[in-house]
């Protein structure tokens, strides 16, 4: 087949979505198909056998001022998609997904013109240009790895004044969102969990909808020998994310009973003042340890260091850290948040989302029970072999586009 993937920032280092693009464009290359990918930026880095159409982001929602003027081409903010990006964007909406859909649109309609494509397929973008590429003749399927909204719920809960919460209302799109993942040939979601909230929060049918689990990439995430530490846990997360529930495994590390180190792998968030308040305020300081950012490599050896991988999430629509820690021979608990019970499975405990002492109660077991740790280790990585690879998960996809 001929295949074009959309991606609005193809970057693996910006988010999910720049991961979940490489690993899914090579793997058809590697199944013998020729694929396209429409980016935006921060671009992706070569991908093998993919053949890459960049187009750009005028940044104008970070920008101020007469910083919104190109000086090489200073009426280019004219443009159509730069006029209605910059409007947008002063009103503090987040334009850079709907614009992105719009100038995919028009360079597909030239791309079309000469390599025919048989699919086209969004990942989670789901802006107004789809729409109009369905006048191509093409079916257009999407992957929606949760609906934005679960996020947006998530940031009101948090924010206090109205300010924040009509920020929050306006930043994400999920009108948008809503409008267009019903009108699509067909969804790609990530979880059973994913398919009903979906279907609850942007009325996406159930049976428009195929659930195709993400692949682990088994060649960098798998057991290395490293010393154990008995007292290492460690979290792999966005602290800043409030769906990442860092806030309620602080908590249980305060009220645990077992002597523990937290290993926490941030990416280096540059904003930990309130997360520091809250170490000092529960006197926690000295069983934190922050790793920033870590490499792949390094990423492996701290999990392969640590005793439990913990994954206490308000919501996750898959949870990559829990199947990574999986895949490495780590034993996990994690909290019934989202999808997260469906990829656990037997490879460790599931405790209520939001209840820190229940959490503790789970380290505390696990930490003092070797039999447990090594059945739940033996179990992770069994299980990543079965459910979770990318050439499975592919195979899937491209039976759904047959029969598209």
């Amino acid at each position: 087949m001929k295949i074009c993937l959309l991606c609005y920032r193809g970057n693996p280092y910006s988010g999910g979505q720049g991961i979940y693009l490489k690993y899914v464009a090579e793997e058809l290359v590697r199944q013998g198909h020729e694929v396209h990918a429409i980016v935006g930026p921060p671009y992706p880095h070569d991908m093998k056998g993919v053949v890459t159409h960049a187009i750009p982001n005028n940044e104008y929602y970070v920008k101020k001022g007469f910083n919104i003027i190109n000086e090489k081409s200073p009426f280019d903010i004219f443009h159509p998609v730069n006029a209605y990006e910059w409007f947008h964007s002063r009103f503090g909406a987040f334009p850079e997904i709907s614009s992105f859909g719009y100038r995919a649109f028009f360079l597909l309609r030239k791309l079309h013109a000469e390599y025919k494509f048989d699919i086209i397929h969004d990942n989670q973008s789901l802006n107004y240009g789809l729409l109009l590429m369905k006048s191509l003749g093409v079916p257009v399927v999407a992957t929606i790895h949760h609906p934005l909204s679960i996020d947006l719920r998530t940031i009101l809960e948090r924010s206090e004044s109205f300010r924040r919460k009509f920020r929050a209302v306006m930043f994400y799109p999920t009108l948008m969102q809503a409008i267009v993942s019903k009108r699509l040939d067909h969804i790609i979601t990530v979880s059973e969990d994913s398919k009903i909230m979906n279907h609850r929060d942007f009325g996406v049918p159930l049976e428009k909808q195929s659930v195709v689990y993400n692949g682990i990439d088994r060649n960098i995430f798998k057991p290395v020998k490293v010393q154990k530490n008995k007292k290492d846990i460690i979290f792999v997360g966005n602290i800043e994310d409030g769906k990442k529930g860092f806030l309620y495994l602080l908590k249980a590390v305060k009220v645990m009973k077992t002597d523990v180190r937290l290993i926490v792998v941030d990416g280096g968030a540059p904003h930990r003042k309130v997360t520091n308040r809250v170490i000092d305020l529960l006197g926690i300081r000295d069983k934190i340890f922050f790793a920033g950012t870590a490499s792949n490599d390094e990423l492996v050896k701290l999990y392969s260091q640590s005793s439990a991988a913990i994954v206490p999430s308000v919501y996750e629509g898959f949870g990559f850290p829990a199947g990574e820690a999986m895949a490495c021979g780590v034993p996990v608990i994690s909290s019934d948040g989202g999808a997260l019970p469906e990829v656990v499975g037997d490879a460790g405990i599931v405790v209520p989302a939001r209840d820190h002492q229940a959490l503790a109660d789970a380290v505390d077991t696990l930490l003092n029970d070797p039999g447990m740790q090594k059945k739940f280790s033996g179990a992770g990585i069994e299980r990543v072999k079965e459910l979770f690879t990318w050439e499975g998960a592919v195979k899937q996809m491209v039976d759904v586009y047959s029969k598209l």
